[in-house]
């Protein structure tokens, strides 16, 4: 059977933004474009050894911060994409209870989701206006998205709107290298491209949390992840007590 969506999910509606990505690209524009390059990846996008090994780990820090899950709770993914992070979460082990959302921009990745996961709640939406009930997310997750979003302050306040009081949030982004700065990544020129991805804003441990702390997010415990020529910082977060 399909994942029965909580209350008021699927119902709300992106909405347009004039704000500037500190000049990069619009917003909208970089929306347009990151769809339009993610559509063209999704028939190969899971071939990609790194972001297997990348969501196995997320799914690990997300267990091991939750041990002992509460029946019925309910995961969501932003950026979901061919919905990889869901299914890790989905492996042996995980609660059969378990209500998998994911939300993404682009409708060919969604596909490939649905194809793997015929019983979550898949949904196409912008992170910075999530189609989410507020205070029913047990689990949040957002992984190699934060730097691709043209607001993602907007996008964290999104997110503390859409957690239940307990909730918790694990990211992973892009970090830098041990000698120094990420160095720029290699463009296929045979996709898309036209789209600003800013990975020093989300690179350090610090910079994460002065991303969350306004929001009432509080970093608790934070795990530095090398696979191949990528170092990836993962990052747990919990609603601060009030």
């Amino acid at each position: 059977m399909p994942t029965t969506l909580p209350r008021g999910v699927g119902g709300r509606q992106p909405v347009a933004s004039t704000a500037r990505d500190d000049g990069a690209v619009e917003p909208t524009q970089q929306r347009a474009a990151v769809r339009a390059h993610y559509d063209a990846r999704a028939t190969t996008y899971d071939e990609s050894a790194m972001h297997r090994d990348l969501v196995a780990a997320v799914a690990s820090l997300v267990r091991s911060r939750r041990p002992e899950p509460r029946p019925g709770r309910v995961v969501l993914d932003v950026a979901t994409g061919t919905g990889l992070a869901l299914r890790a979460l989905q492996a042996p082990g995980a609660s059969a209870d378990d209500r998998l959302v994911g939300v993404d921009l682009s409708p060919a990745m969604l596909a490939v989701a649905r194809a793997h996961l015929p019983t979550a709640g898949l949904l196409r939406g912008d992170a910075s206006w999530l189609p989410v009930a507020d205070g029913v997310v047990d689990v949040l997750t957002c992984v190699t998205a934060l730097h691709l979003l043209p607001e993602p302050d907007t996008a964290v306040r999104q997110w503390r709107r859409v957690l239940r009081p307990d909730g918790l949030v694990v990211t992973a982004t892009f970090a830098d290298a041990v000698d120094g700065p990420r160095p720029t990544p290699r463009r296929d020129p045979a996709l898309p491209q036209g789209f600003a991805r800013r990975h020093e804003p989300f690179s350090t441990p610090p910079r994460v949390a002065d991303l969350l702390a306004p929001h009432g997010l509080r970093l608790r415990e934070h795990r530095r992840l090398v696979l191949g020529r990528d170092a990836l910082l993962l990052c747990a977060a919990e609603v601060a007590a009030q």
